[in-house]
């Protein structure tokens, strides 16, 4: 049996040799993402970012054994983990510290933890993350948390692909201001202050509330939040006029404080998604960025695979040598290769 069928089957063996094969880019992984496409698009995408030591394993840890636990009436749900971890310089490898972090959720067969190298990826995600995911949703994972390499203001590449993006703050982390400064505070719909017990966390807390009560940039892939038309009024089920307000929670996620309330936010915030249309709004903008990234790469190969090599070494010179510049230099190579045939 095929390999991607053995994965609809269930069989876990199958889904690991597959993921495997997703995240080196083989031919057997890509023409599994293909058949498993029409299967997917069910699971809640959930991104945890955030700087690193601000506790974000230990957080997802606590989210997933939650949510595999039976709550109000609610059954245990599948969940898949995707922790992608920084590469060593020298081996491209990880340490995969996300795994040692979470020794306690091993043996329930309703979670699969896979731990990524980003391989030099900026952007706090590997770049076949969105592979990976896809096959966990089409294996038929309802919940999938995807947690990102400590990133910066700028590393804001989960906002492509998740439904509902978690930010994590934590006490003592640097001053008020740059908790407050454009990047990651913007692509939150839930903010949270981890490490609660530590000093500080009324500062923080407040400077991050006192942001968001300012107004809300607009949110698309480049700005993720608008304040939407619509607003789920989740004690009466109606919608009314306003937009999601990220709510700004405290935990202490090795103790698991204050985790319910996530758990509640991250139920919640979907259900805001779906009720409001949003959730179709952002699966089309998902597609459509990983369609523009995918036609683009496909494009640069085709033409850098019909361009001379010594066309290329030759511009390449003259930039070196400063005889043209390099805006000059890609106006030149564009000339080469540019007739592509569709096949």
């Amino acid at each position: 049996m095929e390999l991607f069928k053995r994965v609809l089957a269930g069989e876990r063996l199958a889904l690991a040799r597959l993921l495997t094969q997703v995240e080196n880019d083989t031919p057997t992984g890509q023409a599994a993402l293909d058949e498993l496409f029409p299967f997917g698009g069910k699971a809640h995408l959930v991104g945890i970012t955030g700087a690193p030591g601000t506790g974000k394993s230990s957080l997802v840890n606590q989210i997933a054994r939650l949510y595999r636990q039976a709550q109000a009436g609610m059954q245990p749900v599948k969940v898949a983990i995707v922790a992608v971890d920084p590469s060593s310089p020298f081996t491209g490898g990880a340490l995969l510290g996300d795994r040692v972090r979470m020794r306690d959720l091993a043996g329930d067969p309703g979670i699969f933890i896979r731990s990524m190298a980003a391989r030099g990826a900026l952007g706090g995600l590997a770049r076949s993350t969105a592979g990976v995911v896809q096959v966990f949703d089409a294996a038929g994972f309802d919940l999938i948390l995807i947690e990102t390499v400590g990133a910066g203001q700028n590393e804001v590449d989960i906002v492509r692909l998740a439904h509902t993006t978690i930010v994590v703050e934590a006490p003592g982390m640097g001053d008020d201001i740059q908790a407050i400064k454009a990047g990651l505070l913007e692509i939150a719909d839930i903010l949270v202050v981890n490490k609660a017990d530590r000093p500080g966390v009324e500062n923080t807390t407040r400077a991050l509330q006192t942001m968001l009560e300012l107004g809300r940039p607009g949110r698309g892939l480049a700005g993720k939040h608008t304040l939407q038309e619509n607003e789920i009024d989740f004690n009466s089920g109606e919608v009314s006029q306003s937009g999601w307000m990220p709510p700004v929670l405290t935990s202490i996620a090795t103790l698991g404080e204050g985790v319910g309330e996530i758990v509640q936010a991250i139920r919640q915030h979907g259900e805001y998604l779906r009720l409001s249309g949003e959730w179709e709004q952002r699966q089309r903008e998902r597609l459509q960025a990983e369609l523009k990234d995918r036609l683009q790469g496909a494009l640069i190969a085709r033409w850098r695979s019909r361009l001379p090599e010594d066309i290329f070494q030759s511009s390449l010179d003259d930039v070196v040598g400063r005889k043209i510049s390099p805006q000059q230099a890609v106006a030149k190579l564009l000339k080469f290769g540019v007739n592509f045939e569709v096949k």
